[in-house]
């Protein structure tokens, strides 16, 4: 029962409320679910060439398949496949059974193939049989046939396989009243010849295969013109004695010329003389067979040339497999000439090391032709007129090797439509000679040799499907011809190093480049390819770089159907970092990729930095401190330029003080006289300082040449350019000589909002270093000017005479 019935069933009575409509969900669903299960629940045991004895004891007991083939078991027995009652095929060939009672297999209700081929059977019984539909006892050792009575109950059966050295009517009657689609009768090589030979109409069949014994003569007496079987296959014929003329098996054709639904009609191994073979043709050619195939031939002895009688015939299709033959001094122009005037529609011969085939004396009724495995060469139906009708021609596998030639030779076949030339050693030299395909050829094949580029150059101009894989093509050119009816093109296992555009196949929908040189596919294939709707492109080494990012890009954007093999078969193979990876996993930025992107990118990056350098310049007052750096530098050089023994000159100065105008009072009574008192030399710019030199160049001077630098701190000294300037020149010469040299003395408490953007010098030495608080209460003053005095008393060798002060 199939989902749409069973949504009938249960949801045929369903109401518009939605508890009934939820309910007919959940029910649905469950039914779906158990079929999906029972679809899936497949358990399939292999264990053949395992040298096994006995049924292996530890089989799941959910297998439904079971094969056991080609191992030592001798003995069958129900315990061994008890449990597993699922189980539904059975395979036990080619073992060494010789006795079974096939109720073993009672508790097994669900078995429906069972193979006992190819064992050492000589007795079966009987007492119940599964409802098989598959039965093969064939290839055993049986005297007669092995039929029960509980046969005739098997009604589902499709296939039976006996075998046995007698076969009694009493016996096949059992099983008259089935129509089995096909069974197979293996006679022993000690059959006799007592049968009744009306027994073959007993057997209710659409194919009858009957295997003689290879090692005896012909000898069979039943009349196979009574079967019923659409289908013969008849194997292992011997008769190669000419005195006899193959009597037996001869006479047995000359029957069939009175069955009524025969045909198709098979040979298989067939040992006999060349004489023998041309009576076989002649007398199946006026049987009601319309298909006969004789295949795995030997043929012995010489051919007496006689004619062949065409007329009165129903075979349509002829077909002879893998001929050998231990005589070729006959003419055997006699035999390609019996082939080439054979009033049939379809011929076959393969595996027959043919040389040569003849063109037809007149116009002949071939609509198919297949000489696949000869060793014909180009001369093949050279200017042959007569091949008009013919449709399907199949050279594969030959000695053909200019394809100048072929494409003559098709040029008169105009009604030619597939034409199959692969596995030779062709080539195409494209010296100037006629491209006369003939109009009417649609499939081609070229596969498997040896051509190059050139070939596009001469195709039959409506090909539709085209298949030139395992060649020596290593580009498609854009002057190759125009194939605008080329749906299907196989360029396989070649040399290219591209995908082919659209712009000569504007029809093709199906695209094989597979196992080629294609590294980096263009990008704009699918752009070019409207109408594709199936490529094939994978195993190719493809290089993971920026000029594979479309490529990658537009397979994901095309449908999963149409992308064969995807994303197994597409791996990178460049660079070898990521060799190996799956061209889905394979990502790089568009701004790698892409140089116009990534200058812009660049660009516009610098122009950011530099706005925000700008921004915090103007916010940090970065100008200001580079005009402070310049002016440093400056006095620096020149400082170079003084001689050595000045710059070696010791200290002048315990201190330099740096103040705001505005806080002088205090420096003057009180740190003055608290200093100086103690012989501690202050620098006072009015005495000390050079005239004729920059302030800033005296300040810079001064400060190098005192012990300690004292500021003064308070509100007024933030609003103090000149304050800046020392408190700058100060700090930047503590980093130069590498000293403690600064002291801060805070007079008055300076909120850290009030301090100007461009005193972040000042924000960082006060939240980084120790300063001196100026103390209010007086009895606190003794204190504060010993631990100045101590931070500053130093023994100075050089005697300076000034003592000077800063007022700004």
């Amino acid at each position: 029962m199939n989902s749409s019935s069973l949504k009938h069933v249960y949801c045929h009575t369903m109401t518009k409320t939605q508890s009934t409509i939820f309910y007919c969900i959940v029910v649905l669903g469950l039914i779906l679910i158990k079929i999906q299960l029972s679809e899936e629940s497949e358990l399939i045991i292999k264990r053949p060439n395992a040298n096994l004895t006995r049924v292996p004891k530890d089989l799941p007991l959910q297998t439904t398949t079971l094969d056991v083939s080609q191992n030592n078991i001798s003995e069958l027995q129900t315990s061994d496949i008890l449990l597993l009652s699922k189980l539904r095929v059975f395979i036990m060939s080619y073992n060494r059974l010789q006795y079974l009672n096939i109720s073993v297999f009672k508790f097994n209700t669900e078995l429906e193939y069972l193979d006992l081929s190819h064992n050492e059977l000589r007795l079966i019984s009987c007492h119940a049989t599964a409802d098989l539909k598959h039965l093969d006892l064939s290839f055993n050792a049986f005297d007669a046939l092995p039929i029960c009575k509980e046969f005739g109950n098997l009604s589902q059966l499709q296939f039976l396989g006996l075998s046995g050295s007698q076969i009694q009517n009493s016996s096949v009657q059992l099983i008259a009243h089935l129509n089995i689609s096909k069974v197979l009768l293996v006679l022993g090589d000690t059959y006799g010849e007592k049968e009744d030979p009306k027994c073959l109409q007993h057997i209710s069949t659409e194919t009858l295969h009957i295997v003689f014994p290879s090692k005896r003569e012909f000898h069979f007496l039943l009349d196979m013109s009574v079967s019923t079987a659409i289908s013969l296959e008849l194997s292992n014929i011997k008769c190669v004695l000419e005195d006899k003329n193959c009597s037996y098996f001869l006479g047995t054709l000359e029957r069939l010329r009175k069955t009524q639904r025969l045909s198709n009609l098979t040979l298989n191994n067939v040992d006999t003389t060349w004489n023998s073979f041309i009576n076989i043709l002649q007398l199946v050619w006026h049987t009601p067979v319309k298909s006969f195939s004789i295949s795995n031939v030997k043929l012995k002895g010489h051919f007496n040339f006689r004619r062949f009688h065409y007329s009165d015939t129903s075979l349509r299709a002829l077909s002879i497999h893998q001929v050998v033959t231990d005589v070729f001094s006959f003419p055997q122009s006699n035999i390609y000439s019996i082939f080439s005037n054979m009033n049939i529609q379809s011929f076959t011969v393969s595996g027959t090391r043919m040389v040569h085939m003849l063109c037809p004396d007149q116009i002949s009724p071939f609509l198919y032709l297949d000489f696949t495995d000869n060793l014909l060469t180009d001369i093949v139906f050279e200017d042959c007129r007569n091949l008009i009708r013919l449709k399907t021609l199949s050279l594969q596998k030959n000695q053909l090797k200019t394809l100048e030639n072929i494409i003559l030779m098709s040029m008169e076949m105009t009604s030619l439509q597939k034409l199959d030339i692969s596995q030779n050693s062709l080539r195409y030299s494209d010296a100037g000679s006629p491209c006369s395909w003939t109009q009417s050829l649609l499939v081609l094949n070229l596969s498997s040799n040896m051509l190059t580029d050139s070939v596009f150059r001469c195709l039959p101009p409506k090909v539709k499907v085209l298949d030139l894989h395992n060649n020596r093509i290593v580009s498609i050119s854009k002057d190759v011809t125009h194939l605008q009816a080329l749906q299907e093109l196989n360029v396989a296992s070649n040399f290219l190093t591209d995908l082919p555009g659209c712009g000569a196949f504007s029809s093709l929908s199906v695209l094989v480049i597979d196992h080629n040189s294609v590294s980096h596919p263009s990008s704009d294939f699918f752009q070019s390819c409207q109408n594709i709707r199936s490529i094939t492109a994978g195993n190719n080494p493809f290089r993971c770089t920026c000029e594979l990012r479309e490529f990658v890009k537009n397979i994901g954007q095309a449908s999963r159907e149409v992308v064969e093999g995807w994303p197994d078969s597409y791996r990178c193979d460049y660079p070898d970092s990521i060799k190996g990876t799956p061209l889905q996993d394979f990502h790089m930025s568009p701004l790698s990729c892409d140089t116009i992107l990534l200058t812009v990118t660049i660009g516009a990056t610098l122009l950011l930095l530099a706005a925000i350098g700008a921004s915090l310049c103007l916010y940090f007052d970065l100008p200001w401190y580079l005009r402070m750096l310049w002016q440093w530098t400056q006095t620096r050089h020149r400082a170079r330029n003084i001689p050595l023994e000045e710059l070696q000159r010791n200290l002048q100065f315990h201190a330099f003080v740096s103040y705001s105008g505005h806080d002088s009072a205090w420096v003057k009574n009180e740190l003055l006289p608290n200093l100086e008192k103690d012989d501690i030399r202050v620098c006072l710019h009015e005495r000390n300082f050079v005239p004729g030199k920059s302030i800033v160049e005296n300040i810079i001077h001064f400060i190098e040449k005192s012990y300690k630098s004292i500021f003064v701190l308070s509100p007024h000294f933030i609003q103090s350019e000149w304050c800046h300037y020392e408190l700058y020149f100060a700090h930047h010469n503590l980093f130069h000589e590498g000293s403690d040299n600064l002291i801060l003395i805070l007079l008055e408490p300076i909120p850290q909002y009030s301090i100007p953007t461009n005193y972040h010098k000042l924000k960082t030495l006060m939240a980084r270093r120790t300063y001196l608080e100026w103390p209010t209460e007086k009895s606190k003053h003794g204190l504060f000017w010993a631990n100045l005095r101590a931070s500053i008393n130093v023994k100075l060798v050089n005697q300076a005479e000034a003592t000077c002060y800063t007022q700004q």
